[in-house]
């Protein structure tokens, strides 16, 4: 199985595996990270559940669609690694990626 690392908002990492065919979001909900609230369930229609993609990871994950960019739009902790966890598919390719949960809006 494919790692996740997992940076929670006090700057703590964690190292999980990751089931492949889920979502990033998927896989940090079901390891329990309650930080990550993703209320919408995956529908691209919250955005609690942003993340900070490592860098290193930014050409490995898909575009960004422009609802996604629009919901991120509304976070004040946007940056140019955000990302919404629910539109990132989990995959072997993605072995090692490292996120971080953003703050709560």
């Amino acid at each position: 199985m494919p790692k996740l690392v997992v940076v929670t908002r006090d700057g703590t990492e964690h190292e999980i595996e990751g089931e492949t065919g889920l979502s990033v979001m998927e896989v940090i909900r079901d390891a329990g990270f309650d930080e990550l609230l993703a209320l919408c369930g995956g529908c691209c229609s919250c955005a609690t559940c942003h993340v900070h993609v490592d860098t290193a990871f930014a050409d490995k994950v898909p575009s960004m669609s422009e609802d996604e960019n629009d919901l991120l739009d509304s976070s004040d902790h946007r940056n140019d690694s955000s990302r919404l966890s629910c539109q990132i598919p989990f995959d072997d390719s993605l072995d090692g990626l490292r996120v971080t949960i953003a703050q709560e809006d």
